[in-house]
Formats: C-alpha cells, sequence, structure tokens
C-alpha cells in the first residue's frame, strides 16, 4: 500500500480495518509473486519432463514454440518462502511465476518480503477455518418453467433426438456438425467451476464414465482429486456439453472428453480464486486441453479487500485475464462468461470475460433478444464484448437429481458454445484458437453490426464451418489421367482424377483411326478413379491410340501391344 503524506490517515484506518479482519481469521492467503526463474533445473529443451505429449502436439500442430513461462518456478524459491513464513503451499503459476501459501500467522510474512527474488506480495482470502477442508453448499440460480409444446420432429437433428436440449444447440445451427458426424470426439474440454454434485452417479453421464472420457479431476480450492461435491453449478454446467438422456436430452459436445477442476470457492469470494482459476488452467495445458469453459467472473469481494474496478478490466491486467491470455497463448481456445450483471449498479462483464483474447458469452433468449442480465462490453480497453451470445434464458441442464430442468444465466449459454466450438475444431483440426473464434465471431448473426449487449450476435455454425474450409487438407489431383503400361499386354490401366461424377466414354483406334474396341465408365466424383480395360486374347500386336472423353478430359496416347 503506498501511503503519500495526504492519505496518511486513510491508509492507517485501512491498516486497522485489515488487521481487525485478519485478527478474526485463524488461516491467511498470501499471492508471492517472484523476480525470476534464476537456477531452475527443467531445461526448455526438454519440455517432455514438465508437458505431456498430448501437450507438446497441439504446440507443434499450431508451430507454437515452449518458451520461459513454461518452466517451473525454483523449487528454492518455494521452499524458502515455505520456510520463512512457516506456511503451506497452496497453488503456484509458472506463467505468472507466482505462488499463493496459506500461513497461520501473518507476523511471518515480513521475512518473505525480504528476500531479493520476492517481487511482491498481496493478501488475497482469510479463512476462519483451515482452507483444506472439504466443504459442501447448497446452490443458487433462478428457476424457469419449462415449455415442452413442440412437435418433436423424427430426425437426427430434431426435436425427437435432442429432446429438452433442441432450442439451444439449433438457435445456433448446432445441429449442422452434428449432423455431418462431428460430436467433439478426439477434443479435450477443461470445466473450471465450484463443484459437480454427483456427476460420478449421474446416469445422464453413463456415457461419459463408461468410456473413460473424464481425463482428468482436481479441486484447487481444497487440494484434493475430489470433485463430485461442493455445488451443482458445475454439474448443470457441464451437461449442456456432456449429457445425454435418450430421447430426452443430448449436449452440444456429447463424445468429446473432460477434465473437471473446481477453482470457485462457493462459501466466499476473495482474489484467491483468480490464482485457482489460472492454476487450473495451467495444469489443463499441461494435460493436453483443447478447450477450456469458464463460467464464473469477478469483481467485487468479501469485505472489499481485492475489490476491482471496471478500468482494471482492461483486457490483460486481471489475474484471470492474464492467465486466459497465456493459455490462447499455449494454442487453447478459452471461453468465458460475460457475466450476469446486465442491468445491476455493476452492469458490465466480469473478469476474465474481459480479456483479450477470451471468446466471451453473453445470454439471449429464444427470439435471440438480449437478456438484461447478462453482462454488458465494452472491456476497459473498448474492445466489443461480449463476442458472440448463446441461448440462456432458459438454458436447457439435468440436475443432480437427474430430472432435467430450466435455469437462466451466461453461465449455460457458456458451455453451450464451447462444446460447438469443440464439434467445429473437430470438423477443422489445423485450425488455431484465433480461427476457431474467428469463425465462429464472423458467422453470427450481428457480425455486420457488433455491439456491446450481444456482441457479433447469435453464431451459426454452419456458416462457421463453411468459412473454414480454406483449411481443408488439399486434393491431390493428378495434372492428367495416367495410362500403364506401355506397351501392354492382357491390360490396360487407367488412373483419372474426376471433378464431378459422370460418365467416361474410352475408344481403342489402330493406326487408321478404326475403332477396335470401346466402352463406358461411370465414376465417382473427388477421387482417384482406377479402371482396367481387359484385352481380348487374340488382339494384334501393333501400333494404337486410346482416346477418352469426360466433362474435363479429352486425352489420347499411343499405345504399344505386345503378346508375353
Amino acid at each position: 500500500m503506498n501511503c503519500g503524506n495526504t492519505k496518511i490517515s486513510l491508509c492507517l484506518l485501512a491498516i486497522l480495518l485489515l488487521s481487525t479482519k485478519l485478527k478474526a481469521q485463524n488461516q491467511y492467503a498470501y499471492r508471492i509473486s517472484f523476480t525470476d526463474k534464476n537456477g531452475v533445473i527443467a531445461d526448455i529443451h526438454t519440455p517432455s519432463t514438465f508437458l505431456s505429449a498430448k501437450a507438446l502436439n497441439r504446440r507443434s500442430a499450431q508451430h507454437l514454440s515452449i518458451d520461459s513461462t513454461d518452466l517451473p518456478i525454483p523449487q528454492i524459491y518455494i521452499d524458502s518462502v515455505l520456510k520463512l513464513s512457516s506456511g503451506k503451499l497452496h497453488v503456484k503459476s509458472h506463467w505468472l511465476n507466482q505462488c499463493v501459501i496459506l500461513v497461520n500467522d501473518t507476523s511471518n510474512i515480513k521475512y518473505v518480503r525480504s528476500k531479493p527474488f520476492v517481487k511482491g506480495i498481496n493478501y488475497v482470502a482469510g479463512f476462519t477455518a483451515p482452507l483444506h477442508i472439504m466443504a459442501r453448499v447448497q446452490d443458487e440460480h433462478s428457476s424457469i418453467p419449462i415449455n415442452r409444446n413442440r412437435s418433436l420432429l423424427k430426425t437426427t437433428g430434431g426435436v425427437g433426438y435432442y429432446g429438452d436440449a433442441y432450442d439451444q444447440i439449433s438457435l445456433a445451427n448446432g445441429q449442422y456438425l452434428h449432423d455431418k458426424g462431428y460430436r467433439g470426439a478426439g477434443k479435450t474440454i477443461a470445466v473450471l467451476d465450484a463443484g459437480f454434485n454427483t456427476t460420478n452417479t449421474l446416469a445422464g453421464y453413463d456415457s461419459l464414465r463408461i468410456s473413460g472420457r473424464i481425463v482428468d479431476t482436481y479441486n484447487f480450492k481444497l487440494d484434493t482429486s475430489d470433485v463430485y461435491g461442493y455445488s451443482d453449478h458445475g454439474t448443470e454446467v457441464l451437461s449442456t456439453m456432456a449429457g445425454i438422456i435418450t430421447g430426452q436430452y443430448v449436449g452440444t459436445a456429447p463424445d468429446a472428453s473432460y477434465a473437471l477442476y473446481i477453482t470457485e470457492d462457493a462459501l466466499s469470494e476473495q482474489p484467491y480464486e483468480m490464482d485457482n482459476l489460472v492454476a487450473a488452467m495451467e495444469r489443463a495445458d499441461s494435460i493436453g486441453v483443447d478447450i477450456i469453459s469458464i463460467s464464473l467472473g469477478y469483481n467485487t469481494f468479501d469485505g472489499g479487500i481485492g475489490d476491482l474496478s471496471y478500468s482494471d478490466l482492461d483486457g490483460k491486467s486481471t489475474i484471470a485475464a492474464m492467465g486466459v491470455n497465456v493459455a490462447t497463448s499455449k494454442g487453447i481456445l478459452v471461453v468465458s462468461s460475460a457475466g450476469n450483471e446486465g442491468g445491476g449498479t455493476w452492469d458490465k462483464i466480469l473478469t476474465p470475460g474481459d480479456a483479450d483474447s477470451a471468446l466471451t458469452i453473453g445470454s439471449v433468449d429464444i427470439s435471440k433478444t438480449h437478456v438484461v442480465s447478462s453482462g454488458n462490453g465494452p472491456n476497459a480497453a473498448g474492445q466489443i464484448k461480449p463476442d458472440v451470445c448463446m441461448l440462456g434464458a432458459p438454458s436447457m441442464v439435468f440436475n443432480t437429481s437427474g430430472t432435467i430442468s430450466a435455469i437462466g444465466g451466461t453461465s449455460l449459454a457458456t458451455p453451450e458454445l464451447a462444446g460447438l466450438a469443440a464439434c467445429l475444431w473437430e470438423a477443422k483440426p489445423s485450425a488455431t484458437p484465433y480461427e476457431i473464434r474467428n469463425a465462429i465471431r464472423k458467422s453470427a448473426d450481428h457480425a455486420a453490426s457488433p455491439d456491446n449487449h450481444i456482441g457479433y450476435g447469435v453464431p451459426d455454425f454452419g456458416i462457421a464451418t463453411q468459412s473454414l474450409s480454406y483449411l481443408d487438407p488439399p486434393i491431390l489431383v493428378s495434372a492428367i489421367p495416367v495410362v500403364y503400361p506401355n506397351p501392354f499386354f492382357d491390360k490396360i490401366a487407367l488412373s483419372i482424377y474426376a471433378l464431378s461424377s459422370a460418365q467416361m466414354d474410352w475408344n481403342i483406334t489402330d493406326l487408321q483411326g478404326k475403332s477396335v474396341l470401346s466402352g463406358k465408365v461411370n465414376m465417382m466424383n473427388g477421387t482417384n478413379n482406377l479402371f482396367e480395360i481387359s484385352i481380348p486374347d487374340k488382339f494384334p500386336s501393333g501400333m494404337y491410340f486410346l482416346h477418352i472423353v469426360t466433362p474435363e478430359y479429352n486425352n489420347s496416347w499411343k499405345l504399344v501391344h505386345q503378346h508375353k
């Protein structure tokens, strides 16, 4: 805290309030940032020691290099901090070169502050009981009556297939990708939330569990791998992507794999939750996740300690926004909620939805009308936010009792989009996060005139897919049809690439132009067609011409026939 002469009394008052708050608690969290990574043991040239093969493949596919942000914090720094503070490590970030520690006695922090490798120290949380204790809370959300008065269209992309999830998928033309077989297979989505109560037992997640597509779990709040409690919110969020109840519900990416991470403290709102968020993003990066879905957002905190101002939400300054921007630089698409502060005192988006590189999602109703509670842009740097909107009034989810219900908010619009983005990326595997994000924005219904309520509007994933056709692998086409062998004996082989489904006429003539053998064959478009012309046993030796005619070709070859 920087106190000038004219602000001494105010600073003293703030210190007194903070001191009073700390004395009422028995565990405190501090963010320690470091000046450098001198002495780190890991070698940037051997990234397999700290990144998985899947993570390295993602970097390689996008031509991304390993840099100093990938290197871990020197362990000697962390060990020194813990020893001086008599503290416990909570989370760490090699991207941002900092860690969060938990201490019982705040007076020891002054010893940490004196070390030359310590760049800064910030108080980020306080707890009336030790943090790493399991706790569960009741979730709060807005319930909305369900309206099922719709005719069931018995088609793959209809209500009869998607059930109650039909509106949220069809509004963005997500069935276009599903009908082509793109359902997120091969893509991994990390879901950062407050808890995933009963996800390990709900029938709607049977397919996900049985196929082994929950690839990682971690609770960054409580330092445990258990995530199957604490809150219903993540359970509902996950259902919009991964849920399958035959005939009743299908999520936007039912064949994707998922990493489930708890970062949110549902019992309080404190700055350290942003550190949990970054730690989860780094773990997601290390295991090779493709997409991160964040239905969380921050602006103010309990007791006003660490509160953010609108000017802080400039796309690059908050801990959460910095984490999102680094994650994107590692080849990950980060999809983040705009928040539900619209129409209130704050009215704006939250962080990390403000992040430069985040694909920020607002909420609309079934008529594509902006929902008043959806957070408004721009971010403090003037960048249009949200980027696009999905159905959030209401969104259909299945809850912890296994029944389907309707709830409202950008928390559900966000994963709806993340799941369809996974399907789009499956269809266009060579795309970068920027290309995926750009295609989604440009496909939206207000792309020509974006604003800071709905951004570019509601995307159309059919249009987005087609706009990325330039990424499709090139078709290898022979410049001319190929005929072999020459001389020929008992047969002639002909390889020809067809640009359309059409008929090919072929004719073999002698030197006087008299036809001695002819025929017709049908070709398949978009592929190399291989044909064989059988030569009769008593076909005379000598010189011949082979002629072919198609809509694309009119070619002739001089060939020699010989007997074996």
